[in-house]
């Protein structure tokens, strides 16, 4: 996945994060394609958010971040409205191909051209994980601007001590080096500062990793 770019710190993430999965994205798609399967915490997770959407009279939910459109498929399978967008084109190429008739756009969560309290919900899941600290703030406040009051926001994230990604440390290239783990309390934090109010913030521990999950309401 590597592009030769140093990555987020020189203000490139976006292309950088753009040019990397687009160069994998049929490769990533193929090793993703079972994994929700084979997690049931986080099937659960998903389960928990499509009642609550649905309690919640439904409405247009946008995965943002939607990859190859595993999540998309899946919340569309239990009753929910969902669309992906994702930033690189090839992967929205992908999603189409694995996902006719489901509606996939490209775009940036640094800027949704949606209207403003256009959604019932939104879901982030492991896409925020390449936005660097300082942009955190901004995107949030993208997702609130384009939920309705009342509307959800699902985070899923790595769990970690935060640390600047160091390709050099462990031999990687963009993205894997460029995972930015964070806390539960800060991430918290940061949606209470962006208008959310946080419900629920359980952690999760699947794949060897530690996942946070956050459930919070506009």
């Amino acid at each position: 996945m590597s592009t030769g770019r140093i990555g987020p710190e020189t203000g490139q993430w976006l292309a950088d994060t753009r040019a990397s999965y687009d160069a994998d994205a049929a490769d990533y798609a193929e090793e993703t394609r079972n994994l929700l399967a084979e997690l049931p915490p986080e099937q659960d997770v998903m389960a928990l958010f499509a009642e609550l959407v649905r309690a919640g009279g439904g409405g247009p939910v946008a995965d943002v971040g939607c990859g190859p459109g595993r999540i998309t498929a899946h919340l569309r399978n239990l009753g929910v409205d969902a669309f992906g967008i994702d930033l690189s084109p090839r992967m929205i190429e992908v999603a189409r191909h694995e996902h006719p008739g489901v509606r996939f756009e490209v775009g940036s969560m640094t800027q949704l051209d949606l209207a403003d309290g256009a959604l019932a919900a939104l879901i982030a899941w492991y896409s925020i994980i390449h936005v660097p600290d300082e942009a955190i703030g901004a995107v949030l406040a993208g997702f609130r601007r384009v939920l309705r009051p009342g509307g959800l926001l699902l985070v899923g994230f790595h769990v970690g001590d935060p640390s600047p990604p160091d390709p050099q440390a462990d031999g990687g290239s963009w993205p894997e080096s460029y995972v930015r783990r964070r806390r539960p309390s800060q991430m918290a934090e940061w949606l209470d500062e962006a208008g959310f109010t946080v419900e629920t913030h359980p952690t999760l521990t699947s794949a060897a990793r530690t996942l946070g999950v956050l459930l919070a309401r506009r």
